[in-house]
């Protein structure tokens, strides 16, 4: 009996062995793999959108709260940005003065008196004489040297006065210095050797004393103190830094200044010009040897007098605006931490008024991250908000800062990007706490919650 020939199944067929080595193909590679993968990340997009939205719309439904919260904020993101600014004009206004004497150029001044050890301020005791300014033009390198003093008195012309800086200085000074003259000329050496009384007068000086008359102010007769002076020349505007007005001051030889208004053999300041910038180490040495060996300063004895240069001025400068900038910043980060408990607080109170919406979310199927997310956001926006707030208020109150102060105006990447990070850490810092706890609550309690 024949028996029947049962048909295979594909599933049975024998394979080849070259049919064996082919790799298995995959259904879901290529375009739908694609899809996939880019679904999940549209997704991911979405529940970030749709966070954000729902933290802008729990935010606006209580806006007179969240406004209180943030406000915090924005306080203490305006005062570290008017803090940034204020100390930023300063450092600008002080290092452009510092640049206009050159970087070739030290500037020695009286040193610091000292009692039991202690120093007292620099320029406490009076060293420099003008045969000490004579001396130093012998060192190789320096190509100008002019000594300084200063006085703050009235000068007057008719019935018109003006209280200003009068400054006694050596014919070189105009070199040092860059100065250009308006009218007239610089004093000669001889007004200097003589003594002569003659003035040169700013800009400032010259319109306070002389608009009103509508005078020209050569060869007119002023009066400083009770000496008279002849007005040789008017100085070219130099404008102002910061608050000081360089056009406010009158230039006198420096033997007028120190026989008829100071009448001391000492001066204030010496100003040494270095013919090159990589000179001013070795020229700032030799300044050292030779006022220790005129003032008879033995190996060991403190200096009575102090020589900058240039480079070390503006160090100086930085620094101090450096330690300044810390001391508001830090300041002002005492408000910016009450915002931030302001922040954690009031995100607290919106978990426990929406334990129930929590937990409604979480039986459709929200994860915990989701749910730690969105109050995060909600977090981060309403800190960010707060700091954009923060720093167009914190700009203009430095604007109106610095305008007033008489310094620059200066704004800078420091400045724009502050409000952002800080904002977004604090957002993130103390919005933490209040996501995670929502987002571990139990559904089945949160929905019970009335």
């Amino acid at each position: 009996m024949s028996r029947a020939i049962r048909p295979r199944r594909p599933g049975n067929l024998v394979k080849t062995p070259a049919q064996s080595a082919q790799p298995a193909v995959n259904p879901y590679a290529g375009p739908i793999a694609d899809f996939m993968q880019n679904g999940k990340s549209a997704r991911r997009s979405n529940a970030i959108g749709a966070s954000f939205g729902s933290a802008l719309e729990a935010l606006w439904a209580n806006r007179l709260r969240s406004l209180l919260t943030g406000l915090g904020i924005f306080i203490g993101v305006a005062a570290v940005i008017a803090a940034l600014t204020l100390t930023q004009g300063a450092s600008a206004s002080i290092n452009s003065r510092i640049s206009s004497l050159g970087t070739n150029s030290i500037t020695v001044s009286n040193g610091a008196a000292t009692n039991g050890g202690v120093f007292g301020a620099v320029g406490s005791v009076q060293s420099l004489t003008v045969d000490d300014a004579v001396s130093l033009e012998k060192i190789p390198h320096v190509t100008a040297v002019s000594p300084i003093v200063t006085i703050t008195t009235q000068v007057v012309y008719g019935n018109q006065n003006w209280n200003t800086r009068v400054q006694g200085v050596d014919l070189s000074y105009q070199t040092i210095q860059s100065w250009d003259m308006a009218q007239g000329v610089w004093f000669s050496q001889f007004d200097q050797s003589a003594g002569s009384p003659v003035a040169l007068i700013g800009q400032t000086v010259a319109h306070s004393l002389f608009d009103a008359s509508g005078t020209n102010p050569l060869g007119q007769t002023i009066r400083i103190r009770d000496q008279l002076f002849r007005v040789l020349g008017v100085l070219a505007s130099k404008g102002t830094q910061g608050a000081l007005d360089q056009d406010d001051v009158v230039f006198v030889p420096i033997t007028t200044a120190i026989t008829r208004l100071k009448n001391s053999t000492y001066v204030d300041q010496i100003q040494v010009q270095v013919d090159n910038a990589s000179d001013v180490d070795q020229v700032q040495q030799s300044i050292k040897a030779i006022l220790e060996q005129r003032h008879r300063i033995t190996g060991g004895a403190p200096d009575d007098f102090r020589s900058l240069s240039s480079n070390q001025l503006l160090q100086t400068a930085n620094q101090f605006s450096s330690i300044l900038t810390i001391l508001l910043v830090g300041i002002a980060g005492i408000s910016l931490t009450v915002g931030g408990i302001g922040i954690m607080n009031i995100m607290l109170v919106s978990v426990t008024e929406r334990t129930r919406e929590i937990g409604i979310r979480m039986s459709v199927g929200a994860r915990q991250r989701d749910i730690r997310n969105q109050f995060l956001i909600e977090s981060l926006t309403l800190s960010l908000v707060g700091g954009v707030i923060g720093m167009i208020l914190g700009l203009l109150i430095g604007f109106a800062v610095t305008h007033a102060a008489g310094l620059p105006f200066v704004v800078s990447v420091t400045s724009i990007l502050t409000p952002f990070i800080v904002s977004s850490a604090i957002g993130v810092v103390f919005g933490l706490y209040p996501a995670v706890r929502a987002s571990k609550l139990d559904p089945i309690v949160a929905l019970r919650t009335e």
